[in-house]
């Protein structure tokens, strides 16, 4: 097996989103605007209901996946295919909106702690107008695995170490995986080399990726390889650790529509403002 090595290193940056959320915009701004298939991602957390109160109102999509991975709070998922579902902390939610649908995400809560992430993901050519499908995933259906001492990890999406993540049915076969480690922990997971990857502390103290060390806050774009080992130097981390199949295909983005061309951008745009989406 060969380590991949940090090969990039970006730094969110303060935004908002939906009707004022505030957030830090970590992939989809200008240091890092996309890594295939990786369109978005987004972290948001406040203990101050007024920076999320306002939720992310009814807005459409069309042409690849949304994941909202919730670490504390309660945010409900309606959208215009009649699916509906409650996210709560340690839970999640897989939505390919594939041809199209309209969809809100509103806090169930307007005082206390709300956190979490949300992911964009790219779909191919073939599947960009597939029907919309949503996978709610409750927090008790998320396998959790301790390789060993000082590590704990909850498998949303992919296979690690034979814990099979509820997530199924993705084109670019993603890895999703909430990593704990313990003070002085050091861990070696596999990672499919054909995939892009990265990691991104959260909680905690510095994270080691192989020799180099990575602050908090701070995503590390993995390098080539087949694993990724991940060490606690200083102290208890936590952190995400993703992966897809990146697509190679042109790519045409507006807000919430992202197809192949330009083309196709302006079809997005006239079927939402038909009612056609």
């Amino acid at each position: 097996m060969s380590n991949r090595n940090i090969i990039r290193r970006v730094r969110g940056l303060p935004a908002s989103d939906g009707a004022g959320v505030r957030l830090t915009r970590i992939i989809g701004q200008p240091a890092l605007d996309s890594l295939d298939p990786f369109l978005l991602l987004d972290a948001f957390g406040s203990n101050q209901g007024s920076d999320y109160i306002a939720g992310f109102p009814d807005h459409p999509h069309r042409g690849f996946e949304t994941v909202t991975y919730m670490l504390a709070g309660r945010m409900r998922h309606r959208d215009s295919v009649g699916n509906s579902g409650l996210l709560t902390a340690g839970g999640a939610q897989w939505m390919t909106a594939g041809r199209g649908l309209v969809h809100s995400e509103m806090p169930e809560q307007s005082e206390g702690e709300m956190r979490g992430f949300q992911l964009w993901v790219n779909l191919p050519a073939t599947h960009k107008m597939m029907p919309p499908r949503y996978q709610d995933i409750e927090p008790e259906r998320i396998p959790v695995c301790a390789p060993l001492s000082g590590a704990r990890l909850r498998v949303i999406a992919g296979n690690v170490l034979g814990a099979e993540g509820p997530v199924s049915g993705v084109v670019t076969n993603p890895l999703f995986v909430d990593i704990t480690l313990d003070a002085g922990s050091r861990l070696s997971l596999p990672v499919p080399a054909t995939h892009t990857a990265f990691v991104y502390p959260f909680e905690g103290a510095e994270l080691a990726v192989g020799s180099s060390s990575l602050p908090l806050g701070e995503l590390g774009v993995l390098g080539e390889g087949d694993s990724v080992e991940l060490s606690a130097p200083l102290g208890k981390v936590r952190m995400i650790l993703a992966a897809a199949a990146p697509l190679r295909e042109p790519v045409a983005r507006w807000g919430p529509f992202v197809m192949n061309t330009e083309a196709e951008i302006r079809q997005a745009i006239d079927d939402y403002r038909s009612g056609r989406l």
